[in-house]
């Protein structure tokens, strides 16, 4: 299953609690996953058992996710055990930019 990556959109998890919107993304639909399993939106009640491995290592609150090329950006607005993912290939925490150094 596919999703909508528009930003705004809220998305949860179907395997454990995470909760997410996209700050960054675009109209083309993505196989976006959380725990290993498509994640759905906000108001779909689905669920499907519990993350797998090696999708379970969890989801921080505040924290943002991106993709390796920071094409999609996701804020977790609620924690949860699945790890999140664009197919197989996990998402990254976005580290915070540097400021510039005052000389």
């Amino acid at each position: 299953m596919s999703v909508a990556t528009k930003p705004g959109a809220r998305l949860r998890s179907v395997t454990c609690a995470t909760e997410v919107v996209v700050v960054k993304g675009g109209p083309a639909e993505v196989d976006l996953r959380c725990g290993g399993q498509p994640m759905a939106p906000i108001d779909d009640p689905a669920t499907v058992g519990a993350p797998a491995a090696p999708f379970d290592e969890g989801t921080l609150v505040g924290k943002r996710y991106v993709t390796e090329d920071e094409a999609i950006e996701l804020l977790c607005t609620k924690p949860g055990a699945g790890s999140l993912s664009l197919g197989d290939a996990p998402l990254l925490v976005k580290g915070a930019k540097p400021l510039p150094s005052s000389d």
